[in-house]
Order: structure tokens, then sequence, then C-alpha cells
């Protein structure tokens, strides 16, 4: 056990809020993952992903997204990186907050992204969960800037960035369905980051995992 930990030390790696629980994926969660995954995510007639991933033939959808995330973690190095936390509220997983990053060592700037099974939408997780990570990246790993995005349409996910302080940035257009759409790209500072009314608890951060990131 010490030598996994050793050598893989986000094994350990644990946020907690007020109400929720964010840690690294491990295969246990992900199967957990996978079910709220095909219990619903988002309108069918709505498309809120860069890669619309919740299109894939339903009989491959849960294969197809355990590999990405083991292929996730197969590709982990300093250099760049992606930390994708399970969500979990009274014990049971609910989504998905995730922390990228390139040469992070540095650049000192994240990216996130994130969703929820529609069942726990509308009840502030969305914010919760990110605040977490934005506690977490500013005060524990140093980074000056945090990036996200969502399209236009997605006035959840905006609304969840304007409560933080991001400012807008800038916008592409995109068609993950084969038709144009806006990409509003946000950003934030560590100044501007609007803390939550609540202490972020952060258990098992180290210096093997501050190396491992890049943030020691």
């Amino acid at each position: 056990m010490v030598g996994t930990v050793r050598h893989w030390p986000q094994r350990d790696l644990v946020l907690r809020t007020p109400r929720l629980e964010l840690r690294p994926d491990d295969d246990a969660g992900l199967a957990e993952l996978v079910d709220v995954a095909y219990a619903g995510v988002h309108p069918p007639e709505r498309m809120p992903f860069l890669v619309p991933w919740t299109d894939a033939d339903p009989r491959y959808m849960g294969r197809g997204s355990l590999q990405y995330y083991w292929s996730e973690r197969a590709r982990f190095a300093p250099e760049a990186w992606a930390l994708h936390f399970l969500v979990r509220h009274e014990g049971r997983v609910i989504g998905v907050q995730s922390l990228t990053t390139t040469r992070f060592a540095a650049r000192r700037e994240v990216d996130s992204g994130s969703w929820l099974g529609r069942e726990h939408q509308g009840r502030g997780f969305g914010t919760e969960m990110r605040a977490a990570i934005l506690g977490y990246a500013f005060d524990h790993l140093g980074a000056r800037h945090a990036r996200s995005d969502a399209f236009a349409d997605n006035v959840a996910s905006l609304r969840v960035s304007e409560k933080l302080g991001y400012v807008r940035d800038g916008i592409s257009i995109v068609a993950p369905r084969g038709e144009p759409v806006e990409n509003v790209r946000l950003r934030l500072t560590a100044e501007r980051f609007a803390r939550p009314g609540w202490d972020l608890v952060v258990e098992g951060h180290g210096p093997e995992l501050a190396g491992l990131l890049g943030a020691a």
C-alpha cells in the first residue's frame, strides 16, 4: 500500500466541502459514474459538451467512458496531467469535476470541466465542486489563472462561472453535432476568485503529489 501511494500519490487526495467529497477517479467509482451517465446528463435535444460523448451508441458508451478515464491515467505526467475528481454526495457518486493542465510548473494555469447527473442538478452542487477544485488549485498548487468554457446557451454553467468571479475571454465557434455553436471562453485569476463562505478541507496533498503535479 505504501509503495502504491508513493508511486501514485494522488490515490489518497481528498477534497471536502460542506456537502461533497471529491477524490481522483478509481475503478469502483467509475462504475458508479457510468451508471449516473446512463441515467441522463442533459436533455437529448441539447448537447453541452465539445466532444458529444453522450451521443455514443448506448451499448458502448459505458465501455468508452471507462477507456477514456483509463487513458487519462496512463498519460499522467508532470508535463501534462488531468485530475478527474469523482464527486460524491452522501457516499454516492453524482458526477465528475476535472482539473487539467499542461506545463503547469511554468504556466501556473489550470482548466476545468464537469458534469452532474440530471437528478442532482439545480441544487448548487456545480458551484460547490468547482469552488473546491479552484481552492485546491490556487491555495495548494500555486495556480495563478484558471480557465473554463461553456456554450452560450448553457446558462447554468455560465452562472456558476459568474458566481465564482470568472470574466469572459472571447468566443470560438464549434460544432459538436455538425451545427455551429458559440463557445464562451472564461478566465479567472487567483485575486478575482469569489471564495465561498466555507473552508475547503484537503487531505493527502504532500510533497510527492506536489512534485508530480509540477507544483513543488
